[in-house]
C-alpha cells in the first residue's frame, strides 16, 4: 500500500525493473511482471550479441583464471598516475598510465598500457610500453605489442606479434618474486 499526493494505492507491490525505461543487464523486456501477471520467475536471456573479437570458444579461451577482483578500463577511457594493487585481473581496453602489481593483465587489441607492472600471467592484444615482470607466462597475440625492460618465465608469441626493448627470461627472479609474495601471505 503506497500513499500518492494525499490518495492510497491498493495495488500490488511493484517488482524492481518494473517502470525503468530500459531493462536491466542479461534481461530481456519479456522478464518484467506486471501487477497484473502471477509473480512466476521467468529465466532472463540477454539480449546483447558480443561481437565475434569478444565472443570465445572453449578452445580459444583465455588461461587467466575467473573469479576474484577485477578492474576494467573500457575503451576510451583514460586512467592516468594510478598504482593498481590488490587486483586479481585488470583489462584494459582503452589507454592506462600506472603502476600495478596484480595477477592478470588482459590488454584488448585497442588497449594501451604505459607504466610498470609485475604480473603472473600477460595477454597482450594491444600494446605494452613500460617495464614488465610476468612471473609465469607472457602471451603476445598477432596484434599486440610489448616494448620496454621485459622479463617474463615463458614466453608465447603469435605471428605478427612484437617483441622490443630489454628481454631476459628470468625464470629464478620469478621464482623469487613469487616466493616473495607467498611468504607475505604467510605473515
Amino acid at each position: 500500500m503506497a500513499l500518492h499526493f494525499g490518495k492510497r494505492d491498493i495495488d500490488q507491490p511493484k517488482t524492481l525493473n518494473q517502470g525503468m525505461a530500459t531493462p536491466r543487464y542479461g534481461q530481456s523486456t519479456g522478464g518484467v511482471t506486471t501487477p497484473s501477471q502471477p509473480s512466476a520467475a521467468v529465466p532472463a536471456t540477454p539480449d546483447v550479441e558480443l561481437p565475434s573479437s569478444l565472443a570465445t570458444s572453449p578452445s580459444t579461451s583465455s588461461s587467466a583464471p575467473e573469479g576474484g577482483s577485477k578492474l576494467t578500463v573500457g575503451p576510451n577511457i583514460k586512467l592516468k598516475g594510478v598504482e593498481i594493487t590488490d587486483c586479481d585481473t585488470l583489462v584494459v581496453e582503452g589507454m592506462v598510465e600506472a603502476t600495478m602489481d596484480s595477477r592478470v593483465i588482459q590488454i584488448a587489441q585497442q588497449g594501451e598500457f604505459k607504466g610498470s607492472a609485475e604480473i603472473d600471467i600477460a595477454e597482450i592484444h594491444g600494446v605494452f610500453d613500460g617495464n614488465l615482470t610476468v612471473r609465469n607466462k607472457l602471451v603476445i597475440y598477432s596484434t599486440g605489442k610489448v616494448t620496454g625492460r621485459i622479463r617474463y618465465g615463458k614466453v608465447v608469441i603469435e605471428e605478427g606479434g612484437q617483441l622490443s626493448g630489454d628481454i631476459e627470461c628470468s625464470v629464478n627472479a620469478g621464482n623469487k618474486i613469487a616466493n616473495k609474495h607467498a611468504m607475505a601471505l604467510a605473515a
